[in-house]
């Protein structure tokens, strides 16, 4: 029996890397998926891979559009996926204080909004999944703010979890992970990446949005994991300058 068979997964960030890798195995473990971005062109593209059941193209970090998309959503829903958004990087001298602020009310709220609309919409069992990470948890010049919010999202998640019993909430916090986004942000750099994880991680190769895809269905179909942050970094954080 696939693990999800008849169920409904919303992953909001569903048009590439980890976001598109789940709905992609949630549809293979019998869910209907329902993907947004930011992207139209992207998501529709996205939504075709997949055969996803419908699809929004709105920014995520704006609540009233994420309230507004959840309120309109038809039928039950079973398994909410957050991925939407990007670390913020940058040194000290260099922040955008408004951004900054913009970026860390984001990060607090942007889990309280989707809790409070999940009642009475997802169905009791389910779980609200939020990506988080491990790789900022050790403090660093340019990651005051990303290791800030990624010390700060699991006790929010956990305190969620309470308020929104029987739907559960939990936490992925992936280490580096091979995606469009790092590619972006690495540019040339990329490989160089790569092949720094290969030699140096315990388990000697990159981790992949299938990697934290499986993890993230894993969660959904297990209903007694509640409230938790599980880590998927192949080690990185216990690794010396990985």
């Amino acid at each position: 029996m696939p693990q999800l068979d008849g169920q409904t997964v919303v992953v909001i960030g569903g048009s590439a890397g980890i976001g598109l890798e789940t709905a992609r195995l949630a549809r293979r473990e019998g869910a209907e998926v329902v993907i947004t971005g930011r992207d139209a062109d992207r998501l529709k593209q996205a939504a075709a891979e997949v055969g996803a059941r419908g699809t929004a193209a709105f920014d995520a970090t704006d609540p009233v559009r994420l309230e507004g998309f959840l309120a309109d959503l038809a039928g039950p829903i079973d398994h909410i996926l957050l991925t939407a958004g990007h670390p913020f990087y940058g040194p000290l001298s260099e922040l955008d204080l408004d951004e900054a602020r913009r970026y860390v009310a984001t990060e607090l709220v942007q889990p309280l909004v989707l809790g409070r609309a999940a009642i009475g919409r997802v169905n009791p069992g389910g779980t609200l999944l939020f990506v988080s990470g491990t790789g900022a948890r050790r403090p660093a010049p340019g990651l005051i703010l990303t290791t800030a919010m990624s010390v700060a999202l699991p006790p929010v998640i956990a305190g969620l979890a309470l308020e929104i019993a029987p739907i559960r909430a939990n936490v992925i916090a992936p280490g580096f992970v091979d995606t469009p986004l790092s590619a972006r942000l690495l540019g040339d750099d990329l490989e160089k990446r790569r092949q720094q994880l290969r030699d140096t991680l315990p388990i000697g190769r990159v981790i992949g949005p299938a990697d934290v895809a499986a993890l993230a269905v894993h969660i959904m179909a297990n209903t007694a994991l509640n409230g938790a942050t599980f880590d998927i970094d192949g080690g990185q954080q216990f690794v010396r300058g990985a």
